[in-house]
């Protein structure tokens, strides 16, 4: 019998084991998942113990060749055992309630803190018209998804991992790392994948695959080589973990930024309190709290706690039983990570509860330090943006990306990318936040701000967008002109013998020479330069021909 006893607590504690290894749960009971495990844990040795203690396993022989397994009770369980049985779990009870709402509702509304109110253009930097984050995490995927398929004898090795927007050495970026295709390629190359992907968030154009940097420990991969196995076992047993961010440092070294947070109430209301760096190609690991975090982890604050937060703030601005939902908001269905002054920012507008399309104000929210900064405008929200910027390209049939917003000539904007069915940036398009029936369209994004400043000028509003584009004028022959009609204007497309590699988009409204331009003349043009791009948009436009008679 004690050799029984002996195996079956030697294998219930080998299961306990594989399971804190495999699993890798947080071990400190004031976490609900560690209360779980211990609650369960507590649950069945009691119980074993209880039965080996109160009762004999016996086999019983039913024919020559065949054994049952039978457990005969000698009395039943003392009042005592049922209450250690069930003491952990009143323990797990207890800690719900006292996390719950209902208790903490004072709690849930200010974790947030109070927001600075502040004026939007005086706060959020004028945009640069070549640092516009123009590729969504969609986009970062899909380009580099076709860079993975150039190495064709990569391609069937690793996959894409989730792509993570982010400032490396002053350059806006997604970082895509690349995983094991499966357990046996993971065997065959245990020193790690051969690199990762940056995707410039700017430019289309600018797709690399880094080579040299190897990346050996990955999200949701094999043994001590998976990232939460890794943090956890190495230094946080005992805390929570979550958001594994992948992050490169100014080097281009890859790592994987998890951030570690405690519960203020309970088991409820986590509070991130710094990051546990992995380097993901040596597996060194080091933790931050908050005031020491390095300069180019951008993230510290999990995306979803904020959300979570600014949700609280709004519920619960008048307690529990505000039923007439009097001064209640919520977040916008959306949010952006953007960058201001050099910070990381999650920037999302705050809509009335019952309104649809219309906010009442933003809140961007700092991702290293959580202070909080509140813009109270009424506006659109970003889901109407999103509609007035396609309908008015609703006879090409493009959808609009989740917009950010943008300072454009001191006027909150929202700037959103429309694609084709296949997922092709086609145009790009400017709303105005407080007006959404303002909307300025165009192939490249100066055209799209010259539109919205006519659609502004329309109104009565004079921004000073001019500022914001940087202007060059150029003198040459006209090479090729041609005129194209897009269902509200007319567009002169122009190609100068010394600039080949330019098209001049000139709307017709800009001179009344256009119509009567042809091959070789000399012509002067002014544009708005939109760097990286082929295509340039016009201010102005002079025939030299007609300007010397």
């Amino acid at each position: 019998m004690k050799k029984f006893k002996l195996i079956i607590y030697s294998v219930m504690t080998l299961f306990v084991l594989g399971y804190i290894f495999f699993e890798a749960p947080t071990l400190n009971p004031l976490y609900a998942e560690g209360a779980l495990f211990y609650c369960a844990v507590i649950t069945a040795y009691i119980l074993v113990w209880s039965l080996l203690r109160f009762g004999t396993f016996t086999f019983e022989n039913i024919t020559n060749s065949k054994r049952a397994f039978n457990y005969v009770p000698s009395q039943k369980f003392p009042r005592w055992v049922k209450i250690l049985l069930a003491a952990p779990w009143v323990f797990f009870v207890v800690m719900v309630i006292a996390s719950s709402v209902i208790i903490n509702w004072s709690a849930f509304r200010d974790q947030l803190g109070q927001a600075e109110i502040t004026d939007f253009s005086k706060d959020v930097q004028p945009v640069d018209v070549n640092q516009i984050p123009i590729v969504d995490k969609e986009l970062a995927y899909n380009l580099a998804d076709k860079k993975l398929g150039e190495r064709q004898s990569l391609g069937s090795q690793v996959v894409l991992g989730e792509p993570t927007i982010q400032r490396v050495d002053g350059k806006l970026i997604w970082a895509v790392p690349l995983h094991h295709s499966g357990i046996f390629k993971w065997l065959t190359n245990l020193q790690g994948t051969p690199g990762y992907i940056t995707v410039s968030a700017t430019n289309v154009k600018d797709v690399d695959y880094v080579d040299g940097k190897y990346v050996k420990y990955q999200v949701n991969s094999y043994l001590l080589n998976d990232v939460k196995r890794k943090v956890r076992l190495a230094k946080a047993l005992f805390e929570g973990i979550t958001d594994f961010s992948f992050e490169l440092d100014d080097n281009g070294q890859p790592f994987w930024v998890v951030s570690t947070y405690k519960n203020k109430r309970g088991f409820s209301l986590p509070e991130a309190t710094g990051v546990i760096t992995l380097n993901a190609s040596t597996g060194e690991t080091v933790r931050y709290n908050l005031d020491n975090i390095p300069d180019w982890v951008d993230r510290v604050q999990p995306e979803d706690f904020i959300i979570n937060q600014i949700d609280n703030q709004g519920k619960y601005v008048h307690g529990i039983f505000n039923f007439s939902d009097k001064d209640k908001f919520k977040s916008s269905p959306g949010h952006m990570i953007v960058y201001n002054n050099n910070r990381c920012y999650l920037f999302t507008g705050l809509t009335s509860v019952g309104q649809d399309s219309s906010t009442i104000g933003y809140v961007m929210v700092d991702m290293k330090n959580k202070s909080t900064r509140r813009y109270v405008m009424n506006g659109a929200t970003e889901t109407a943006a999103m509609g007035s910027a396609e309908g008015k390209v609703q006879h090409l049939g493009y959808k609009a990306t989740f917009p950010l917003i943008l300072n454009i000539g001191s006027e909150p904007t929202y700037f959103t990318t429309l694609k084709d069915k296949e997922g092709l940036i086609k145009q790009y398009a400017m709303v105005s936040v407080t007006d959404y029936s303002i909307v300025g369209t165009g192939e490249t994004i100066p055209l799209a701000i010259k539109d919205y400043q006519q659609g502004m000028k329309n109104v009565g509003i004079s921004p000073n967008i001019d500022d914001t584009l940087e202007k060059n004028s150029v003198t040459g022959t006209i090479l090729r002109i041609a005129s194209e009609f897009d269902g509200q204007s007319t567009v002169y497309k122009v190609i100068l013998q010394e600039y080949k590699d330019r098209i001049y988009l000139i709307d017709a409204a800009l001179s009344d020479e256009l119509a009567l331009t042809t091959s070789g003349d000399r012509v002067t043009i002014d544009s708005y330069s939109d760097k990286g791009a082929g295509i340039q948009a016009a201010s102005g436009f002079d025939n030299q021909a007609f300007s010397q008679k």
